[in-house]
């Protein structure tokens, strides 16, 4: 039986889940490659327009996020009608999670432009605030196009295509690196924008993969049984409020983890330059090291929902299991290599040496939570797959805000008012620890209810 742990039904269902993955994690590197592109081309022109660059892509990047995971509920809706070979059903769900898309692009942008208000309280120069609120209020224009496209892209990988959405970020990102480098320095003769010109090239981008997806999904011959563009359909409500019930909880999931990484930034700023740049590479590194699992994760919604759809709850489960133990093994390996090379990383960053041993140091942190990383992106994905959203959404708000973050506060700032504080704030090591109790609090209760929802399944299946 496939869903027997056998060495040859393992080893045949990592093929499985690799070959989903691997074009989908090309994907997300290629549009991690944007941010880095933004920063890096904007580092060559000033301080000031590198501050406010930053800070306008840490508004645009928690936004971007919960966008991404509220659009998720797609994914494991179309895997199922895919699974139960119910196909005239997609196209009639994509075309209400475009209209979904719509709504959720829309007041992305009102939030986008309104969280800016949060600039007058930082203490800015004049200069570095008005750009960072130019590069929001444009960037933002790419919100729209950002979200139909995650539409298209659950629609696409979840019939097991997921080669266009490498293809189309690789695009994506040669674009970008191309218009910044035109509106940025002023080449061609066109305007030098500085960080607005990134700004302006990451929402043309948008819309260029957007249109990208749009092309193929008409030209290629994958796409035809589900087609959803043969005729017009306008809102169907009740379709969408039932999508907004399954995404809404995976964006406030989303939110409240990059969120709680975002405070802790904040929070170790106060402890000067060495500290919040040794917190960044970090960081850093391991958002890249993250985008492995993710894929695994995004692939685990595919094959857990077309199980679940073909009414095979032992094999969903089998895959769930499967897919989080290969995360995991994922996860073993990048903390030996984070560990084995901590200041091979750092110097790769940075030639200041005392922020080269801090940044060492935080590595031995980042790689103790790769195990419960890896495990806990892999679980809440695969439960989602069940078309479950609610119980991860209140699993890692718990983990992030109720652990990870008051944890960090108590050991990187040590208030004296609080009991067993340290006698000393441990700062940026403080708030890493904390980190690591919130992935491992997360990791655990995950895989908790991924055994009792999956076994739960199969009992009550039909015989």
């Amino acid at each position: 039986m496939q869903h027997t742990f056998t060495v040859r039904n393992i080893r045949a269902e990592v093929i499985s889940l690799w070959q989903l993955a691997w074009p989908m994690l090309i994907g997300q590197l290629a549009t991690v490659g944007m941010g880095v592109a933004d920063v890096a081309m904007t580092g060559h022109t000033s301080a000031d327009e590198l501050a406010a660059v930053s800070l306008g892509a840490s508004i645009w990047s928690i936004i971007l996020v919960t966008v991404s995971g509220t659009m998720m509920a797609i994914n494991s809706i179309v895997a199922h009608d895919i699974g139960a070979g119910q196909l005239a059903r997609v196209p009639h769900a994509v075309r209400q999670s475009l209209w979904k898309s719509l709504g959720v692009g829309v007041i992305a942008m009102a939030l986008a432009n309104l969280a800016t208000l949060l600039f007058d309280h930082l203490y800015l120069t004049p200069h570095v605030q008005h750009q960072a609120e130019l590069f929001v209020h444009i960037i933002s224009f790419g919100l729209p196009p950002f979200a139909a496209y995650r539409a298209l892209y659950g629609y696409s990988t979840s019939i097991n295509e997921t080669r266009p959405v490498m293809a189309i970020a690789i695009l994506g990102l040669l674009f970008n690196v191309f218009v910044n480098w035109l509106l940025v320095f002023g080449n061609w003769g066109l305007p030098a924008l500085g960080g607005v010109g990134c700004a302006v090239s990451t929402a043309l981008c948008m819309w260029l993969m957007l249109a990208a997806m749009l092309l193929w999904i008409r030209r290629a011959p994958a796409y035809r049984a589900t087609y959803p563009f043969s005729h017009w359909e306008g809102p169907h409500w009740p379709e969408i409020a039932s999508m907004l019930r399954l995404g809404v909880p995976i964006g406030i999931s989303y939110f409240a983890e990059v969120s709680a990484f975002g405070a802790v930034s904040l929070l170790v700023a106060r402890y000067g330059v060495i500290p919040i740049s040794a917190h960044q590479i970090a960081l850093n590194f391991t958002s890249l090291v993250f985008m492995v699992p993710l894929s695994f994760g995004i692939a685990l919604i595919t094959r857990v929902g077309q199980a679940v759809g073909e009414g095979e709850p032992a094999r969903a489960r089998f895959i769930s299991w499967v897919g989080v133990w290969m995360s995991l093994a994922f996860g073993v390996l990048s903390a030996i290599f984070i560990v084995l090379f901590r200041y091979q990383i750092a110097r790769a960053y940075t030639s200041d040496l005392a922020v080269q041993e801090l940044c060492a140091h935080l590595l031995l942190f980042a790689a103790l939570f790769q195990l419960s990383d890896s495990t806990q992106v892999a679980a809440s994905c695969a439960i989602r797959g069940y078309k479950v959203s609610r119980q991860p959404m209140v699993i890692q708000v718990t983990a992030f805000w109720g652990f990870a973050l008051p944890i960090g506060c108590w050991l990187g700032l040590a208030p004296q008012w609080l009991p067993f504080a340290p006698a000393q704030p441990m700062a940026a090591s403080g708030f890493w620890i904390g980190l690591v109790v919130g992935l491992t609090v997360a990791a655990v209760l995950l895989s908790w209810a991924l055994q009792r929802l999956s076994l739960a399944r199969v009992k009550t299946a039909p015989v």
